[in-house]
């Protein structure tokens, strides 16, 4: 018998694991995943974007294009990738996935050592696609787990199916962080260069596509010296890559330098004047069609009329002539100043500069906006337009122009209305027969008052809003009392009317938003053009005129020392409760308000007496003192414009000598046609000198009798006794000071 054969070792293990053992079950694991991984493709969708994905910001900027504001949690602004140039498309691709165009979305390998070192955790790894960092920034989050990483894989493909691969490269640019605080492409061409996402260069491009990789470890001016080093190196790498793939010139590449990021600066925010201009720029976009909604989803890039030079005049002569004086822990009153302007470009209508208050994160109404202040005495000129306007005349029918005589007695009882009314002048002074441009030199309320009933009120409330006043203001009713500027009534209200007169009576309507933009939407915004005209050229221009005569010879004089040519008009509401200044150049109109508001009481309106230590008030005091030095900055002291007036009438006209010697005088300035006793005394005013006061820097010429007759209203008497107001009558007198 033979010896029996001995155990092959391992034979226990062989038979365990046979070939056919081990093939099967590779193919039933290779089942089961392609199984699954089916099922999970069938059971996975495409899900909506999550939301901090979708954040914008909504992005105001000035006139020149720099940032004036953001508003918005996510410093983010979407643009489309045809605004961003190829090369810096090109530089993202080399940095990240330069298989990018032929793949099809998912780096399988990658994904799987994530999957392994995800389930081992060992943290996050790279090795994703741009197309799965796209998937990830957008439609997940940054959670590190299994599934996670799964259903990034079946959604980069299927997004890879369904978004072509621009779009796709779109998004990975807009969704992801660039340090600094800067999320997409456009914030972080901005927070990093200070240029729009279209005006990089490849350098720029290049250097923020090798940020991605570690924003915090490459934001140059926080990096360390090896930091620094690791980030040249990697932008190193973006170019020579770029040459690698044809998609920059060797020569080109050799010569480039490394462009260095400018300093960090704090996000724009809406504190100070910049709230203001966010809410009034939101107000338009309403009007033209763009609802709330829409808008607070962001991504506007809002471009304003905003002159960043102007702007910034406007808010220190405001500092300078206004709040260095006021002290709210020495006197209470200061506490209540509320100031507010606006300064418009008469020829487009522009609003290039505007001061609604201390802050708009302090005070939330816009003072140069609102409309719960009567406008006092800087509605006047605005009959005077009406009664131009309509060939109105007096009781006695005489025609109105700046020489007709009017009865300047304070508390004058108004003849010709159904309604009494018998305003007090300023200081209840007496001036009796006055010629209009004189009385809109003193302001005298006692004339305006008769001359809107002259007019007709329903006449000259029409040409108010003709002019540029709003219909929608409180207390606009046809009154004796309107004369006063008794309704409700904005520095921008006012600020369009005088536009106008100085736009020779065109329409001028005042705009803050000169463009709209969120991606490739735009919207359709009222085009830059000349009004109609509302008034006739020679109505406006004789406003105007006798405006001028203001600032020369009246409550407007102290904005001479802006040396350019003026016309304006202060006013003073009952109580001292609102001061204004109203006044233009050829080429600016600006309006300064002061208005009197008790925060602690609910914002009830008080008076302006006492503020900064002094007594009442005037127009002609703060608010004529920061347009003059507003204005002056504003036209740098280099204006030459003169007034081109089409009129024969005002103190502004250089009337026609009849001596042959007469000096010359500068082109729209003159004597007052009022002056028509020898020597220039006005007889209508008790204290007027001998030699009416002249401005130095103004050449004078000899007084020439006015051209049309001086007719008064009626044959001077007695003054009239006032008659008592009907103590019912809401349109009892606004008496005071409404200067």
């Amino acid at each position: 018998m033979g010896r029996p054969r001995a155990k092959r070792a391992g034979g226990g293990i062989r038979r365990l694991f046979t070939w056919r053992k081990v093939l099967g079950a590779v193919l039933t694991v290779g089942v089961l995943g392609i199984g699954t991984f089916i099922a999970l493709y069938i059971a996975v969708d495409v899900p909506d974007a999550n939301a901090d994905a979708k954040k914008q910001a909504n992005v105001f900027m000035y006139d020149d294009g720099s940032i004036l504001a953001r508003a918005g949690s996510v410093n983010r602004e979407i643009v489309p990738l045809s605004q961003v140039p190829k090369a810096v498309q090109h530089a993202f691709v080399a940095a990240e996935n330069k298989t990018f165009y032929q793949d099809s979305g998912v780096d399988l390998k990658g994904t799987a050592r994530g999957l392994v070192n995800t389930a081992l955790g060992r943290g996050k790894q790279g090795g994703s696609t741009i197309t799965q960092q796209y998937v990830k920034n957008y439609f997940l989050d940054q959670e590190q787990t299994v599934s996670r990483k799964a259903k990034e894989l079946i959604i980069s493909l299927k997004v890879d199916q369904e978004m072509s691969k621009d779009d796709i490269l779109a998004g990975y640019m807009n969704t992801s962080y660039y340090g600094r605080g800067a999320y997409g492409i456009q914030a972080a061409a901005r927070a990093y260069y200070g240029v729009d996402a279209r005006d990089l260069t490849v350098e720029q491009g290049a250097y923020l596509a090798a940020l991605l990789q570690a924003p915090s470890q490459y934001e140059w001016s926080g990096a360390s010296e090896t930091s620094r080093k690791l980030a040249l190196q990697r932008w190193n790498y973006v170019l020579d890559n770029m040459v690698g793939m044809d998609w920059l010139d060797a020569g080109a590449r050799s010569r480039m330098d490394f462009d260095t990021p400018i300093a960090p600066k704090p996000p724009a925010g809406l504190d100070g004047q910049a709230g203001y201009l966010a809410k009034l720029a939101q107000d338009e976009l309403a009007a033209a069609g763009v609802d709330k909604a829409e808008f607070d989803a962001g991504g506007w890039q809002i471009k304003l009329a905003i002159d960043k030079k102007k702007q910034r005049a406007l808010e220190a002569a405001v500092d300078d002539k206004l709040r260095t004086d006021l002290d709210p822990e020495k006197r209470k009153v200061d506490s209540h100043v509320q100031p507010g302007a606006v300064s418009v470009d008469p020829k487009t209508g522009r609003i290039v500069a505007m001061y609604g208050g201390e802050s708009a994160t302090k005070h939330y109404t816009n003072n140069a906006t609102r409309r719960d202040y009567q406008p006092a005495s800087t509605f006047k000129p605005l009959i005077l337009a009406a009664a131009l306007e309509n060939s109105s005349k007096t009781q006695a029918g005489a025609p109105i122009k700046a020489s007709t005589v009017y009865d300047g007695t304070s508390k004058r009882p108004v003849k010709g209305s159904t309604i009494p009314f018998a305003p007090e002048n300023e200081d209840d002074r007496n001036y009796g027969p006055i010629s209009v441009q004189k009385a809109m030199n003193k302001s005298v309320n006692s004339v305006f008052a008769q001359m809107a009933v002259d007019v007709g009120l329903d006449k000259v409330k029409q040409t108010a809003i003709n002019l540029g006043m709003s219909e929608k203001a409180g207390g606009f009713e046809a009154k004796p009392a309107m004369s006063l500027g008794s309704m409700g009534g904005s520095p921008l209200d006012m600020a369009a009317a005088y536009a106008t007169l100085d736009n020779h009576g065109k329409k001028v309507t005042p705009r803050l938003v000169l463009s709209a933009e969120r991606g490739d939407q735009k919207v359709d915004l009222p085009e830059e053009q000349e009004g109609e005209q509302v008034v006739d050229r020679t109505t406006a221009d004789t406003v105007t005129s006798v405006l001028a005569g203001v600032v020369d010879d009246g409550t407007g004089a102290v904005v001479r020392s802006a040396g350019l040519d003026i016309a304006g008009k202060t006013g003073t509401s009952d109580d001292n409760k609102s001061a204004w200044f109203a006044g233009y150049t050829p080429e600016l109109v600006t309006t300064v308000g002061l208005f009197g508001e008790d925060a602690e009481e609910g914002g009830k309106q008080v008076t302006l007496y006492g503020t900064g230590g002094g007594g009442r008030v005037n127009g002609s005091g703060y608010p004529a003192q920061i347009w003059a030095d507003y204005t002056r900055a504003a036209l740098k002291g280099e204006s030459s414009a003169e007034f081109d007036l089409d009129t024969d009438q005002g103190a502004a006209i250089t009337l026609p000598s009849t001596t042959p010697t007469a000096p010359p005088t500068r082109q729209g300035r003159g004597p007052d046609p009022t002056h028509s006793t020898p020597g220039g005394q006005d007889p209508s005013d008790p204290e007027s000198p001998t030699d009416p006061p002249t401005d130095p820097g103004r050449p004078t010429t000899p007084t020439i009798p006015p051209t049309d007759p001086v007719t008064p209203t009626a044959p001077p008497t007695k003054p009239t006794p006032p008659t008592p107001s009907d103590p019912a009558e809401e349109d009892d007198p606004n008496t005071g000071h409404n200067g």
